[in-house]
């Protein structure tokens, strides 16, 4: 007997769903965290939920401890200090393949990335190995304010990684992704050097390696609900110096593949 989900897709009535992992970074995002957890169960109701702070002054890392003692499959670490989004994704990552989910999907904990946007990447994720919330396909936008310092930053760092990484997929530098956990376990996560923004890119780079099928769905990037932007144009260049020597590399030898 087969089901129809909320996502479009179907399942026999004796297949569990697949194990869902959604990992917020966070950093000084208190008064966003609890409401996005609970806009996240509204769209996945099966999700286990992983949060990884970076001792955050404002207390949400407290938050975050208060959340996991009254919702099931609320985990949290605690990282000492500000180490990076990049780094944050990571251990995210590596926690999906320990504890052997089957996707992993991220998300921005600003609301800038709308939950309500998940069961479409989800639906994606039948026939791709990454699905990309995308801003830059027919039907995704930016709403709200969106200035002419970010729009240059982030359109031109999208150009410059489908130039160097030889990507097709137009946004490559949004967060708002699901990822096949054993393609993730394919690749040699310590070997990643992006800690900030450029990750975002660089682990498109290493997915392409191992042979991963991409898909992009369209998503209307919001501005965020409280807090302030950490992105700063230092990351901004980092990322290209990122990019460029990932590219150099790319034309000398090629990524190397990691067998299964």
């Amino acid at each position: 007997m087969l089901t129809q989900m909320k996502n479009g897709s179907t399942m026999t009535a004796t297949e569990a769903p697949p194990r869902l992992l959604v990992s917020l970074a966070t950093y000084d995002e208190a008064r966003n965290l609890r409401p996005l957890v609970e806009s996240i169960r509204e769209y996945a109701p099966h999700a286990s939920i992983l949060v990884i702070d970076d001792n955050s002054p404002d207390g949400t890392g407290r938050i975050a401890d208060e959340i996991r003692a009254t919702f099931p499959d609320i985990h949290v670490i605690h990282r000492p200090g500000k180490l990076g989004l990049g780094t944050a994704v990571l251990t995210g990552m590596k926690f999906a393949i320990e504890n052997r989910f089957d996707y992993f999907l991220n998300l921005d904990a600003d609301f800038s990335h709308p939950p309500r946007f998940i069961p479409a990447i989800l639906a994606g994720m039948a026939e791709n190995d990454v699905m990309i919330g995308s801003r830059y396909i027919p039907g995704g936008g930016v709403e709200g304010d969106f200035n002419l310092k970010r729009k240059f930053m982030s359109t031109g760092i999208n150009m410059y990684a489908r130039l160097f990484l030889g990507l097709r997929t137009r946004d490559n530098s949004g967060s708002y992704r699901c990822y096949r956990v054993s393609k993730l376990s394919q690749i040699d996560l310590d070997k990643v050097r992006s800690r900030g923004y450029s990750f975002m890119e660089e682990i498109l780079y290493w997915c392409r390696s191992v042979g991963c099928k991409f898909g992009e769905t369209p998503i209307l990037f919001e501005n965020r609900r409280s807090g302030y932007s950490k992105i700063n144009t230092g990351e901004a260049v980092k990322a290209l110096q990122i990019i460029f020597e990932l590219g150099v590399d790319r034309v000398i030898k090629g990524p190397k593949r990691r067998r299964p």
